[in-house]
């Protein structure tokens, strides 16, 4: 029996086409988990629920990632967390951080120890400065928000040049009001961080008050004229990533672009995505601002 040529190479050309590496649109795609805090502010202030829904938004278009935003300071269930790649959380911090409840921590580790991005945004770079929580939020993300060391003051940052990094991709001069906190405790010799927004509190900023203490602190003061880091990156020696972000407290913020875009790239960098030349474009309406705020003592 004659078997024809086509019969012959078609199984051939099939382990060929097989063999091939797979395009950019059928590569496995990236999934970050938002965790957004319960409210704890005045209205317009820590609206986590409504600020990640609106950076998810922002986020549509990136190709290959999936956004999925959990409210109410955890996610809903914790295998979630074993397909994630990377975590961001937005909430209130200190001894109530989400991270440090219960086993959320190990759940947090197992992540971070398969290579996993994390990042903390505004009060959740804040942990206990007694216990071991500051070093692991140094190892995840390279500094933490420490009590009675560093200082939550409101002031408005100038920010003028960025570091060369995918993070500051797109990002022009820009100033802004917020609760910027600085004087964080970083890793040892700075290893693996690269500060991503810098600029300098004038001497009444240093001179308080500031939000809670309102200080003033000696070694705050004596930094005068120095320049401050509100927001940095850490490469881990294992590929993962980590960021800080200690803006965040008014939810006006969001609807500067600059502002925004930085965060937006920083989500994508944390999941090891190419972050575009120009930076994570987006825009953001009056309604879109307004949307999932949080229903917060409304004066009578």
């Amino acid at each position: 029996m004659r078997i024809s040529c086509a019969r012959r190479l078609f199984p051939m050309v099939l382990a060929m086409f097989s063999a091939l590496p797979a395009s950019a649109e059928d590569a496995p795609g990236k999934k970050l988990v938002i965790i957004a805090g319960k409210p704890s502010h005045p209205p317009g202030m820590h609206e986590f629920n409504a600020g990640s829904l609106l950076l998810k938004k922002c986020l549509a278009g990136a190709k290959g990632l999936e956004v999925e935003v959990h409210n109410n300071h955890w996610v809903r269930d914790d295998s979630v967390l074993e397909t994630a790649d990377a975590v961001v959380i937005y909430s209130d911090g200190g001894a109530g951080h989400p991270a440090l409840q219960g086993n959320h921590r190990e759940l947090l580790q197992k992540l971070v120890d398969r290579g996993g991005g994390m990042m903390m945004m505004h009060f959740a770079v804040e942990c206990p400065k007694e216990g071991p929580s500051g070093e692991m939020f140094r190892e995840w993300i390279g500094g933490a928000y420490e009590n009675g060391f560093s200082c939550n003051p409101i002031w408005e940052a100038d920010y003028k040049s960025f570091p060369v990094h995918p993070v500051a991709r797109g990002i022009k001069p820009f100033r802004i009001e917020d609760e910027w906190y600085f004087s964080i405790r970083f890793a040892e010799g700075m290893k693996g961080v690269t500060p991503l927004l810098v600029a300098t509190p004038s001497d009444e900023t240093r001179d308080g008050p500031y939000v809670h203490p309102k200080g003033p602190y000696p070694h705050i003061q004596a930094r005068k004229g120095e320049e401050e880091t509100m927001m940095w990156c850490k490469e881990r020696g294992d590929g993962g990533r980590g960021v800080g972000f200690t803006g965040g407290h008014f939810h006006r913020n969001w609807a500067d672009d600059n502002f925004r875009k930085i965060v937006l790239n920083a989500m994508l960098w944390i999941c090891k995505m190419e972050v575009p030349e120009s930076g994570v474009e987006s825009t953001v309406t009056e309604e879109d601002m307004a949307a999932n705020l949080d229903e917060k003592g409304k004066r009578k």
